[in-house]
């Protein structure tokens, strides 16, 4: 077969030598958490999310039974 309009058919694809460097700015994001204040941060957090959704709740509740007593008078 002739292959017409390729001037090479034969390509040299050539890695870099410096491949560890690329690697180093990776290795240096490791850092150590505390499991305990990872937990304590969610505990504060679900706690807040609690007291709101119970605000919510006892508001409706509240407008529930307000429109109750409206309807019945």
């Amino acid at each position: 077969m002739n292959n017409k309009g390729f001037a090479e058919t034969h390509t040299n694809i050539e890695t870099p030598n410096d491949v560890n460097v690329a690697e180093k700015p990776l290795k240096s994001f490791k850092k150590r958490v505390d499991i305990n204040i990872l937990k304590l941060k969610l505990e504060e957090t679900e706690a807040k999310e609690l007291k709101k959704n119970i605000l919510i709740l006892s508001l409706l509740i509240i407008c529930v039974g307000s429109f109750g007593i409206y309807l019945s008078f």
